[in-house]
């Protein structure tokens, strides 16, 4: 029967630091072995958090790599550390409404949102709470429903 072991590493960069070392000596794997092959498969997510599963069985393993949270794909794309202290009254940074269609896209398969257009819609409510516009406007004026093409 496999086992699992959840962490949220930097894509390209994990440590053997807890929680993740001693989880993985615990589980009398090779810790070293484990935390760079995690690195090589989260390298395209380099400098974001990104949710890896290791299921092992023995001293056989496997990684499953996750989709970054949504925040950490907008703060990628703001080219911001953090959010705004003070989201309505303090802009943190702005993105495009391509890159807010874009990160829609690549994580709709792991929301709850129904359509594509309702995914926009949850990727905007974030960019509010963390203070970032899009294209320069406040992300609840943006009319989704007009948008074609999604």
């Amino acid at each position: 029967m496999k086992k699992e072991i959840k962490a949220i590493v930097e894509g390209g960069a994990a440590k053997p630091m807890p929680p993740l070392g001693p989880a993985l000596s615990a589980a009398k794997l090779n810790v070293g072995e484990v935390i760079k092959k995690i690195n090589e498969a989260t390298a395209s997510f380099k400098g974001l958090k990104v949710p890896v599963v290791i299921r092992y069985e023995g001293q056989e393993f496997e990684i499953e790599v996750g989709v970054p949270p949504t925040a950490e794909l907008i703060k990628k794309e703001a080219g911001i550390e953090k959010g705004s202290g003070a989201p309505g009254s303090e802009v943190a940074g702005d993105i495009s409404l391509e890159k807010v269609i874009e990160i829609a896209k690549s994580t709709f398969g792991k929301s709850e949102a129904k359509s594509l257009k309702a995914r926009v819609k949850e990727v905007l409510g974030t960019c509010v709470s963390m203070g970032v516009t899009v294209d320069g406007k406040d992300p609840r004026e943006i009319d989704v429903d007009a948008l074609e093409g999604i």
